[in-house]
């Protein structure tokens, strides 16, 4: 242990010495040379996904090959600003491209392109099944597909004209009109036999009217090639000439005008306006003394990066290393070709949700077992922890009331989850309900709020570990043929010292469900858990959503308190019960949600103690609440900044929309672990 301490506090301080010398010199280039910071130009201009779907023959090789080249692009495309390569045989082939902007700095290009690679996920042959993609971004292109393409330059089935969604607000006609001769002059220069880059940019400015363009040839694109394409782009972008902007987006070139100055002027290819003479207004004494010091910015830059990069990859490795041992020896090792025939090679007829993380699939194993398949998308870095946190802790808990993790694959071209299958939904698809018929009677939402709350008190006190869920909410209550309720959503932990009494961290959660200390304060133990029952018993009983605003504008935890103080606390209980309720138990569990409420998290009970309020019949014995959180307490008005903000931070995993039983596109969270049970108090 001492040396591995050693060894980060090493490579810490190497790092931090990285830092300050490349902060210096950028300061002193910045104080030298008052230049524009550079622009990647990652905003999308479109994604074209094949529409042709990959057999399942040859799936796995084709998938393979595909992320081998986006590998291998990497680094052509870091050296060169562009990489044409192609991986594979026969059917599984992948050919792959990527360039950027010729007037795009290297560091830009490599930004642009590390944005390519995670955006063309989304038509990628393991999560469309397509075989075939064209991302557009305003700084850089890429394309990958089952056929060689190298030697097309445009066909008119595949191009796309992309124009603004405003017209211009000036004299449109004199903007077309230049428009027009911006990108026929730019089509000229660009095709010209002379200009080895098959590139330029320029402006064209009549009557105080400017417009600006870009128009460029892909590197694979030979002279011939290139004039056919930009000679049809300009015909086709005459359709965008009356609005701000218009893009043609072709299989062998690309042709963009803007009524904004979009490209930058460090390039050697940057024109000055047409037919006017210009030259360069920056005084040669300050290029010469500026020189130096760029040089010594590239290099430290350069060298902080490479060493960062191979920190992480060897950190990575030796992530990866442990992740494979402990699946191999676990119980949950299940085969990848299993499970990808268990979801008719993930058919989408199949698909449960779909989300940031990745998509979740109903699947029948061999033996006949219905379960929940979820495709990890390797989008973040952090991916190895989450999947090891996920079979190294939670697999070995098991409750009735916890969604149970029956297995995993990581040796195939993905990594997958597999859960168990709850055919009921969610817990939101059940109330707010317009028929009666569909709807929860009580002696279901009393089986609901205690099955949950035991749920809870095991993950806090029973566990081997304490685990903090952090995003109780109706969508990550899910139901079982049964009605059983199962928390969903639970497993992707974090492990923490023994000494932690809270954890200080990011906010991560649903707003209107998420305690004030964490809120505010960042502050974290498993009373913020609580404080989510709380709002969750409110909603069961009332049957009404946190998020909706009753009588005169205000919350619905601020009308359940009104009521409450004026002893009338019964009367938002959910009308659609038709009194089919015993109201004193009604009133038991709206008090106790207020109790779990609480501002203070010192003052709200435990799960264990909510478990036994639950269960107990003596209603005295219960105490009396204090005031919720984010209410005036001279007017008692309820404070909306919080719950009209996004309703999540954290894209997740696991849960449920309507008819979707694990529809993953609500955003969710990732729980904690901690081990400490005390908590602070936080004064509201």
């Amino acid at each position: 242990m001492p040396s591995s301490s050693s060894s980060s506090s090493s490579s810490s301080s190497s790092s931090s010495s990285f830092l300050i010398v490349l902060l210096c010199c950028y300061h002193a280039l910045i104080t030298i040379i008052p230049c524009a910071l550079g622009d990647p130009r990652t905003t999308e201009a479109a994604l074209l996904c094949s529409n042709i779907i990959i057999s399942p023959p040859v799936r796995r090789d084709f998938i393979s090959n595909f992320w081998d080249a986006l590998s291998s692009m990497t680094p052509l495309v870091s050296n060169q600003k562009f990489a044409a390569l192609h991986k594979g045989s026969q059917n599984a082939t992948v050919y792959a491209f990527s360039e950027c902007m010729k007037d795009l700095s290297k560091p830009d290009c490599d930004v642009c392109f590390s944005e390519s690679k995670t955006k063309i996920l989304r038509c990628s042959p393991f999560q469309r099944g397509t075989i075939g993609g064209r991302l557009f971004l305003d700084g850089c292109y890429m394309r990958y597909d089952h056929k060689n393409f190298f030697n097309d330059s445009s066909v008119s089935g595949e191009d796309k004209t992309v124009c603004g969604t405003k017209d211009f607000g000036g004299d449109r006609s004199v903007y077309k009109a230049n428009a027009m001769e911006l990108v026929r002059n730019l089509s000229l220069e660009a095709q010209k036999k002379n200009n080895v880059w098959f590139f330029h940019v320029g402006s064209v400015n009549h009557r105080n009217v400017s417009v600006y363009g870009l128009a460029q040839c892909w590197k694979f694109v030979n002279g011939s090639g290139c004039k056919t394409c930009l000679d049809e782009a300009v015909t086709r972008i005459e359709s965008c000439a009356s609005k701000e902007e218009g893009r043609v987006l072709s299989v062998g070139c690309y042709l963009r005008y803007s009524s904004n100055k979009f490209y930058n002027d460090n390039s050697s290819n940057v024109v000055v306006p047409f037919g006017k003479q210009g030259h360069s207004n920056l005084p040669l004494i300050v290029a010469a003394s500026s020189s130096s010091l760029a040089l010594l910015l590239i290099v430290v830059t350069v060298s902080f990066f490479v060493r960062m990069n191979i920190l992480k990859q060897r950190r990575e490795r030796r992530k990866f290393g442990a992740l494979l041992e402990t699946v191999n020896q676990s119980k949950l090792n299940m085969s990848y070709e299993v499970l990808e025939q268990a979801t008719n090679y993930f058919n989408v007829s199949n698909k449960l949700g779909e989300g940031g993380t990745g998509s979740v699939y109903k699947g029948v194993l061999p033996d006949g077992k219905i379960v929940a398949i979820k495709r990890l998308s390797f989008i973040t870095t952090q991916w190895a922890d989450h999947f090891f946190n996920e079979v190294n802790l939670i697999s070995g808990i098991q409750h009735k009331n916890l969604v149970k993790l029956l297995g995993c694959s990581i040796t195939g071209p993905e990594s997958l989850l597999v859960y168990e299958y709850v055919p009921n939904g969610s817990l939101s698809d059940h109330l707010c309900v317009r028929k009666k018929s569909e709807g929860l009677n009580w002696e279901v939402r009393h089986k609901i709020l205690l099955g949950t709350a035991e749920g809870l008190a095991y993950l806090h006190e029973e566990s081997q570990m304490r685990i903090i869920h952090r995003d109780i909410k109706l969508g990550n209550v899910l139901l079982d043929e049964n009605f059983t309720p199962k928390i969903a959503d639970f497993g992707l932990v974090r492990l923490f010292p023994e000494d932690n009494s809270h954890l200080s961290t990011t906010i991560a959660g649903t707003l209107g469900y998420m305690a004030p200390e964490y809120v505010i304060l960042g502050k974290l133990t498993e009373k913020a858990d609580v404080y989510s029952f709380g709002v969750l018993a409110i909603e069961i009983v009332s049957g009404k959503k946190i998020r909706s605003i009753v009588q005169n504008s205000i919350s619905l935890l601020h009308e359940v308190w009104n009521l409450y103080e004026t002893k009338k606390v019964c009367e938002i209980v959910d009308l659609s019960l038709e009194g089919n309720y015993p109201a004193e138990e009604a009133c038991k569990l709206l008090k106790i949600g207020l109790l779990c409420a609480q501002a203070s998290p010192e003052l709200r009970p435990s799960m264990s103690q909510v478990v036994k309020m639950i269960k107990d019949n003596n209603h005295e014995q219960i105490s009396e609440p204090t005031q919720p959180p984010f209410l005036n307490r001279c007017s008692g008005e309820f404070s909306r900044s919080i719950l009209d903000a996004e309703d999540s931070f954290n894209a997740g995993s696991y849960a449920h929309h309507h008819s979707s039983v694990y529809n993953t596109s609500e955003n969710l969270t990732q729980p904690l672990y901690i081990s400490n049970r005390s908590s602070e108090y936080f004064s509201a």
